[in-house]
Parts: structure tokens; C-alpha cells; sequence
């Protein structure tokens, strides 16, 4: 089992300091989440950063918000961060579900399934080297031929589906209690799809060390981040 370790998206000058120190110790990945109505920093130009002043971690997406993102763009600027990585790069990637994320995008919320699906199928076209729309071939080519490791967040069968048909694993952000029937899932379509081997399984716990005020902090952060879902999350 590795184990990676998320930034800290509330203080954007410590990031050098935080990926120097991780990629000494005993950690396999640094993730950053991507949000557009937040204060977080933009995690494509972020993680580029930081895979200049790394040599031996994996950067990872957790999760960026693929249907807000123009596809051909972003399939050059995912191959160019590979490659700068030296391969070292997870696309982590999701549909949102924040309607403000959307409005600020100029992209409606609604049909964010079907534009996923029509991105990812102009990603792995860019990342063979094929023309795109008789534009011709749109470089660099990613470190690999099939491109990075994409991994997806998803909790609806559809969206879980997509882990056997575009990916190559599943990041599960659910709480472990219901987590299970998500997994069985992925692997029960990885099988019908005739997918070899197995796909990679990632869990992301939030943790929180520290004093009381530095939990209790944690937790509202935690609450008003989720609150979108009308779920209750108790601070």
C-alpha cells in the first residue's frame, strides 16, 4: 500500500516547502484539488511547479474538474506537465457538481457526463499523435503512449463506469461505511469491459493533527466545503 499526501491549498507559498519536505520522506504522491469559485491555487500550473523542484514523488490531480476545461488544451497541457514530471503524473479527474464552479466557467451544469465523456475521447486521440478535427498531430507527446494514469472520483454508476471504459483506476472519496458497493461496482464493470488485471483502487481520508483548535478549524473547513451537498456535516 503507498500512501500520498494533500496540500495545503490555504497557504500557496508554503507548496515548495511542503513538496521538498514530502519528497525526502516516506510519501508516494502529492495531491491538490481543483475548484474555480475558491481560494485555492490552480492545480495544472501548481503541480508544473512543483515537478521542477521534485525528483521522486507523483503529482496528482484529486480531482480536476475536466468538463470546465477546454478538451484539446488541456489534453497539451496535461502531456506537457508528463513530460516535465518525467512521468511522474496522475490525472485524477471528475465531473463537479458545484453550480457556481460551472456559472463562473460559462459552462452549464447540466449534460457535464456527456461533455466528460466527449474530452476524454479527444484526450486519448491527442495523446496518440493523431490529427484532431484535421488540426494535425498536437504535441508534446505524453511520457507514455497511452498517456499518464488517469484516475477517476465518482460515485454515480455512470460516472463509475468510466474508470473500465477511459481509466486506469478509481479514487474513492467516500466515507468508508459506504464505500464498498462503489468499489464492487468499478470492478464489476473493469470485468465486463474485458479489462486486464485489476484497476488501481485510491482512498482519500481527511485527517486532521494538531490541537483542538487546529480540529475544530478542520472541521468547519470540512463543513462548509461539502455543505453544496446538503448532506449535514457535523463541525
Amino acid at each position: 500500500m503507498h500512501i500520498g499526501i494533500g496540500l495545503p491549498i490555504a497557504d500557496v507559498a508554503s507548496l515548495l516547502s511542503w513538496a521538498h519536505r514530502a519528497d525526502t520522506g516516506p510519501f508516494r504522491t502529492l495531491g491538490l484539488l481543483d475548484r474555480l469559485v475558491y481560494d485555492n491555487p490552480e492545480p495544472l500550473v501548481t503541480l508544473a511547479a512543483l515537478a521542477g523542484a521534485t525528483r521522486r514523488i507523483r503529482l496528482q490531480t484529486e480531482v480536476l474538474l475536466a468538463p470546465l476545461r477546454e478538451p484539446t488544451l488541456l489534453a497539451k497541457q496535461v502531456a506537457t506537465l508528463d513530460r516535465i514530471s518525467g512521468g511522474r503524473f496522475t490525472l485524477g479527474l471528475g465531473i463537479g457538481g458545484r453550480a457556481d464552479d460551472h456559472h463562473a466557467a460559462g459552462v452549464p451544469l447540466a449534460g457535464r457526463g456527456r461533455r466528460m465523456d466527449e474530452l476524454l475521447a479527444v484526450l486519448r486521440q491527442t495523446w496518440s499523435g493523431a490529427a484532431v478535427d484535421g488540426a494535425g498531430p498536437i504535441g508534446p507527446a505524453p511520457s507514455t503512449a497511452r498517456g499518464p494514469e488517469v484516475l477517476f472520483g465518482a460515485f454515480a454508476p455512470a460516472a463509475l463506469a468510466r474508470v473500465a471504459r477511459w481509466g486506469d483506476g478509481f479514487l474513492c472519496a467516500a466515507a468508508p461505511s459506504w464505500a464498498e458497493p462503489l468499489v464492487s461496482e468499478v470492478r464489476r464493470s473493469w470485468r465486463e469491459a474485458g479489462r486486464a488485471g485489476t484497476p488501481r483502487l485510491v482512498g482519500q481520508v481527511n485527517v486532521a493533527l494538531g490541537p483542538e483548535s487546529t480540529i475544530a478549524a478542520a472541521r468547519r473547513a470540512i463543513a462548509d466545503y461539502y455543505a453544496f451537498t446538503g448532506d449535514a456535516v457535523t463541525p
